[in-house]
C-alpha cells in the first residue's frame, strides 16, 4: 500500500487560509476586525512561515517520513496526541458505544427478562445470546486470520485485516501524562485464548479456545454450546459469592476514572500483591471482554430535587424511551458503570432482557472497524441447533483439561476502597451529565438524497448539521468530520473542516427572509460541491490538519523557534471542534451509536445513513446552558424537511446517480 504523503507546504497553507474565511467573516459581522484586514494578516503570517521556519519544519517532516517504517503520522505522533495523552476519563469522553437490534429468534418472554432460572440477576437467554455473540465475533476473527474473509489481495482487505488485528488481545494501560497500549501475546497462552467476563463487577478469565494440538497449529475455537456452559458455571460461582456476602474490588470503576488517577491507583494495587499484577496482565491479554449486566436499565424522569431547564427536557414517546434506554445501557448508567473494563479495545455487553451492544477504547482502531465486526456478529441470530447436547462434546484430540474459568480477584486496602467510592461518584457525575439520545429520521434517506436531491449523502447530512447548529446557536463553529485515510499503509483518519465559506453562505441564505429558493438551492449545491472536494482531498492524503499537527510538533521552542501562524488565536479556534461529527455506515443492524462531545458547550454526533432512514446519535452535556440534545434533534428534523422542500422546488428533478462514499 502507498505511504501517507507529506503534502506540499504551500498547498496546505492556502487550504488553511480558506478554512479561516467563514470565521473571519463572522468576526467582522460581530464587530471584530474587518474580514480583509484579518485575512491579509493571516496571509502575511502564512507567507513568512513558508519561507522561514515553515520551510525548516517541512524539511524535518520529510526527513522523519523517510526514517519512518510505515507512516510519518502513525509511527511518531498520532496515538499519543489523539488519544493516549488525554487525561479525561474514557467513560463517555473517549469510548464509543453501539446498540444492536434485538435477536428475533429470542422468545417474547426473554425480551422482558422473564425466565424461570434467573441466577445472580442473569437470565437463560441472556447467557445464550452472549455465548452466541462471542462465538460469532471470534469466528469472524478467525476467518480474517485465515483470509477466508477480506484476503490480502485488495487494499481494503489489507487495511481491514491490519485494523482488526488491533481490536483483539490488547488494552490501554494508564500511565502518568501519557498512556501506552499493551503488546499482544506472541504465543497462544491460556490468557490469550480467554475472554474477560465481568458480572456484578467481578472479573473472570474464560478460555474460549482449546490449546493448539501441535506447535505449528492454531488454537481451536470452542462451540457456542461449550462457551455457554462455561458462562453458566461462572454465574453459579458469582451466585455463591453473593450468597456469602462477598463484595468485589470494583477495578472497572477505577478504569473509568481520570487517567492520572487510574494510573496512580493501578500502581498502588500492583505493589500491594502479586496476584493483582497477574489479574491485570490477564485482562490486558484476553481476546476481548464480555460484560454481563444483572440489571435492565430504563430511563426515569429527573428527580424533583434536580429539575432540568425546560429546553433540556426530553419529550420521549414510549418507543423513544425504550430506544434511548438501550443506548444508555451500552454507554454506561448508574446501574452498570462498574461492570466494564474501560481500557479494553472491544467489549460485548448483554443485559438480562437480551439487549446487546458493544463499546470500546478508541485508540487501537477507528470505530468503523469494530462496527464491521459487529455486523457479522449479529447478522445471524442465535442458531438453536448449535446448542444441542451433542455440541457440548469436545473435538477429538484437543486438550480439554483446563478449568472452565479463573477468578481475577484483586487485593485492596483502605486507600483503594476509598478511591473506589470516590471514582464511582465521579463516574456517576459523568453519566448523569451526558445528554444522550438517538434520532431516527425516516421520512427519507440516502436513496432520495442521491436520486431526487442529486447530492452526495454525506455532504448533504453535514449541511443538515450546519443548519441545525445555526438554528440553535445563532452563530457558526469549527466542525470536525472524520475521513478515513485507509488507502495508505497504516492510515487512520484526517479532519474534514465542514464549516466552509460556501457552507456559511448557504446557511445564511436559509435563515435570511426574502432569499429565493433558487438562490438557496444554488448555494446548497456550491456548499455540497466544496464539501465533496474536501472529502476527496482528505481521503487521499491532501488534508491539512494532520500536516499542520506534524509541523507544529517539530517546532523547537526551547531553541527559540516560534511561528506567528501557530500563535494566532484563530489557529486554535479554527480547530476547536464544538461540533464533532462522524458518519459510520448504513447501520441496518444497529439501533444507534454514540460518542461524547469534545467540549462542554458542543455536541458529539455519529450518524448512520441508510437508503430510507438516517439515524443520529447525539451527545451533549446537561450542565451547559448553551446545548440541548432534544432541541438539536428538533432542529435536525426541521432542517431535513426544509432541505427536502428546497430540492422539490427544482424544475428539473430527473434522477441521476451521484458518487458517494456512504
Amino acid at each position: 500500500m502507498p505511504r501517507l504523503p507529506v503534502p506540499p507546504l504551500r498547498k496546505t497553507l492556502d487550504k488553511y487560509l480558506a478554512s479561516l474565511e467563514p470565521l473571519l467573516l463572522e468576526d467582522e459581522k460581530r464587530g471584530g476586525m474587518s474580514y480583509q484586514s484579518g485575512l491579509s494578516l493571516r496571509k502575511k503570517w502564512a507567507d513568512e512561515f513558508e519561507v522561514g521556519i515553515g520551510k525548516v519544519l517541512q524539511d524535518r517532516l520529510g526527513a522523519l517520513d523517510r526514517a519512518s517504517p510505515n507512516n510519518w503520522l502513525d509511527d511518531n505522533f498520532w496515538l499519543n496526541k489523539a488519544y493516549l495523552e488525554w487525561r479525561a476519563p474514557l467513560l463517555v469522553n473517549s469510548n464509543w458505544w453501539l446498540a444492536f437490534f434485538e435477536d428475533d429468534t429470542m422468545p417474547a418472554t426473554a425480551l422482558k427478562g422473564e425466565t424461570n432460572n434467573n441466577r445472580a440477576g442473569t437470565t437463560f437467554w441472556q447467557l445464550r445470546r452472549a455465548a452466541w455473540l462471542v462465538w460469532r465475533t471470534l469466528e469472524f476473527k478467525d476467518k480474517l486470520h485465515s483470509q477466508e474473509l477480506h484476503p490480502d489481495t485488495t487494499r481494503t482487505g489489507i487495511w481491514f485485516r491490519n485494523s482488526t488485528s488491533k481490536m483483539f488481545n490488547i488494552a490501554r494501560i494508564p500511565e502518568p501524562f501519557c498512556d501506552t497500549l499493551s503488546t499482544p501475546p506472541e504465543t497462544p497462552t491460556r490468557e490469550a485464548r480467554s475472554i474477560l467476563v465481568m458480572l456484578h463487577d467481578w472479573c473472570y478469565a474464560v478460555p474460549v479456545y482449546y490449546p493448539p494440538t501441535s506447535p505449528d497449529s492454531l488454537p481451536i475455537l470452542m462451540s457456542p454450546k461449550q462457551i455457554e456452559a462455561r458462562l453458566r458455571s461462572l454465574v453459579l460461582d458469582v451466585e455463591d459469592r453473593l450468597s456469602r456476602g462477598e463484595k468485589p474490588v470494583p477495578v472497572g470503576i477505577l478504569s473509568g476514572d481520570d487517567r492520572d488517577k487510574w494510573a496512580s491507583n493501578l500502581d498502588h494495587m500492583l505493589a500491594l500483591h502479586p496476584s493483582n499484577r497477574k489479574s491485570h496482565q490477564v485482562m490486558l491479554n484476553s481476546v476481548m471482554a464480555l460484560s454481563l449486566d444483572h440489571t435492565t436499565f430504563s430511563i426515569t424522569p429527573p428527580h424533583p430535587s434536580r429539575p432540568l431547564p425546560p429546553h433540556k427536557v426530553h419529550h420521549r414517546s414510549p418507543a423513544q424511551s425504550t430506544l434511548d434506554s438501550h443506548l444508555h445501557m451500552i454507554r454506561g448508567t448508574e446501574l452498570n458503570i462498574g461492570n466494564r473494563f474501560y481500557d479494553k479495545a472491544y467489549t460485548l455487553i448483554v443485559d438480562p432482557s437480551t439487549r446487546a451492544g458493544a463499546s470500546g477504547e478508541h485508540s487501537p482502531c477507528d470505530a468503523l472497524v469494530p462496527s464491521i465486526v459487529a455486523e457479522y456478529t449479529i447478522v445471524q441470530g442465535v442458531e438453536l441447533s448449535e446448542f444441542t447436547e451433542d455440541k457440548a462434546v469436545h473435538p477429538q484430540g484437543v486438550d480439554a483439561s483446563e478449568p472452565s474459568w479463573e477468578r481475577l480477584d484483586w487485593v485492596s486496602d483502605e486507600h483503594i476502597q476509598k478511591e473506589c467510592t470516590a471514582a464511582r461518584g465521579r463516574a456517576l457525575k459523568i453519566v448523569e451529565n451526558s445528554d444522550d439520545s438517538v434520532l431516527w429520521f425516516d421520512d427519507y434517506g440516502t436513496d432520495w438524497i442521491k436520486t431526487i436531491g442529486n447530492f452526495s449523502p454525506d455532504a448533504y447530512v453535514q449541511m443538515v448539521l450546519q443548519l441545525a447548529w445555526y438554528k440553535t446557536r445563532g452563530e457558526f463553529t469549527a466542525t470536525y468530520e472524520t475521513v478515513l485515510t485507509r488507502m495508505f499503509k497504516n492510515g487512520r483518519t484526517e479532519t474534514l473542516r465542514t464549516l466552509t465559506r460556501d457552507a456559511r453562505d448557504w446557511v445564511l441564505s436559509m435563515v435570511t427572509p426574502g432569499v429565493s429558493d433558487r438562490a438557496r438551492l444554488k448555494a446548497l449545491q456550491r456548499a455540497v460541491q466544496t464539501h465533496t472536494r474536501l472529502t476527496r482531498e482528505a481521503a487521499t492524503g491532501r488534508g491539512i490538519d494532520r500536516h499542520l499537527l506534524g509541523l507544529q510538533l517539530l517546532l523547537r521552542p526551547a531553541n527559540g523557534e516560534s511561528a506567528a501562524l501557530f500563535e494566532d488565536e484563530l489557529f486554535e479556534r479554527s480547530a476547536k471542534w464544538k461540533l464533532s461529527t462522524s458518519g459510520l455506515s448504513a447501520g441496518y443492524l444497529f439501533k444507534g451509536t454514540g460518542f461524547g462531545a469534545m467540549y462542554e458547550d458542543g455536541y458529539g454526533i455519529n450518524y448512520l445513513a441508510a437508503p430510507n432512514t438516517i439515524k443520529f446519535g447525539i451527545e451533549s452535556k446537561f450542565s451547559n446552558a448553551n446545548t440541548s440534545t432534544e432541541k438539536f434533534k428538533n432542529a435536525v428534523v426541521e432542517s431535513l424537511m426544509e432541505m427536502k422542500l428546497l430540492c422539490l422546488e427544482k424544475e428539473d428533478v430527473e434522477p441521476r446517480p451521484i458518487a458517494s462514499h456512504l
